[in-house]
């Protein structure tokens, strides 16, 4: 079953690659693509928004000069929606994705993602996001990440932290469990 967050983490992926390789905010045809790729199928388009669905979420795409992507299970519990949102900071001259919750009041768990942070100066990656692919398993479902990220995070010494909620995470080889969400972490 797909939740909010098994689409925007994926999505913000795809988005991410974008910022870093071409230094630019990917587009509303671009992140249409990502949607599409991650299952979802294109309703609408029209009147500056896309409106895509799978069986499990809706997903609302606003592109402007900034991009926002509302992520809403599709049984309408606004709780769980997160939105995606790409902009250019121009104070600090840096491209900024950010995954946050639709609703701040209703949600009812801590996003513990770090936003993205590409500095247009330098173009380079100024922050630590843990973001991948999710796999289902036998034993649940798992962020699988690669290991250039693994080794950021490494970096940063919280690998004992979900980056998904900020919960506490349970290491066994190359696989973490979150204790608080029960999301796992996978290296590949």
């Amino acid at each position: 079953m797909e939740e909010p967050i098994t689409v925007a983490v994926p999505l913000a992926k795809r988005m991410m690659n974008v910022m870093v390789n071409k230094k630019r905010l990917p587009s509303g045809d671009e992140v249409k693509g990502f949607l599409k790729e991650l299952g979802l199928e294109e309703l609408y388009t029209g009147k500056g928004m896309a409106l895509f669905r799978s069986r499990d979420v809706v997903a609302l795409l606003f592109p402007r000069d900034s991009l926002v992507v509302d992520v809403i299970p599709s049984s309408g519990e606004v709780s769980d929606a997160l939105e995606v949102i790409a902009y250019h900071d121009r104070k600090l001259n840096s491209l900024i994705l950010e995954i946050l919750p639709a609703n701040d009041i209703e949600y009812e768990g801590n996003i513990g993602l770090e936003p993205v942070i590409v500095n247009l100066e330098t173009g380079e990656l100024e922050s630590n996001p843990v973001l991948g692919d999710f796999e289902v398993e036998k034993d649940g479902v798992y962020l699988v990440i690669d290991r250039e990220t693994f080794e950021r995070w490494k970096d940063t010494g919280n690998l004992d932290t979900c980056p998904l909620c900020g919960g506490e995470l349970a290491w066994r080889g190359e696989k973490a469990l979150c204790l608080d969400c029960g999301y796992g972490v996978k290296v590949r």
